[in-house]
């Protein structure tokens, strides 16, 4: 059983730094499942207060990654009707594209919102879509590096308990 969960635990690990870059898996939550199971071996010294605080900051990035789109969209010089098509846009873009809908839908939204604003302001529309785009890439930074940082934990987890491991 300890070989098992110490080897789903390196997969979630892996898996939640391939999940910053891939729409369809949440990296940091994923990554934080990797640690959770390290815990669970018992080579390993549960740490409950360190679970729930990598949890709320996987937990946080994860929500983070939905808003980070629309703030761009705003930083871009979107109007509330381009933040909220971009709102709009994460919504159905999850509900019928699945995962890739949080890349392509608060594009679309901010687009088409900027639009409604304004239909002659196809500039003003594109810059807010893209600032969309920046926020996602945004949100991909910050998975990318907490993911990485969790890989670090558990690196450092395993190697202060290697002999226990063995």
């Amino acid at each position: 059983m300890e070989i098992l969960l110490f080897s789903l635990s390196f997969l979630f690990i892996l898996l939640g730094l391939a999940g910053s870059f891939l729409p369809i898996l949440p990296g940091p939550l994923t990554s934080w499942v990797g640690l959770f199971l390290l815990h669970k071996t018992e080579a390993i010294e549960e740490n409950t207060s360190f679970l729930v605080i990598t949890f709320v900051i996987a937990l946080g990035i994860f929500v983070l990654d939905y808003i980070i789109p629309i703030l761009g969209t705003k930083k871009f010089g979107g109007s509330k009707k381009g933040m909220l098509g971009a709102t709009i846009g994460v919504l159905i873009g999850l509900l019928f594209l699945g995962p890739f809908g949080v890349l392509i839908g608060p594009f679309v939204g901010a687009y088409i919102g900027e639009l409604v604003q304004d239909p002659q302001n196809k500039k003003t529309a594109l810059r807010a879509a893209l600032g969309s785009i920046i926020g996602f890439l945004t949100g991909v930074f910050l998975k990318f590096t907490v993911a990485l940082v969790y890989m670090g934990l558990y690196l450092n987890i395993v190697w202060k308990n290697s002999a226990a491991l063995l």
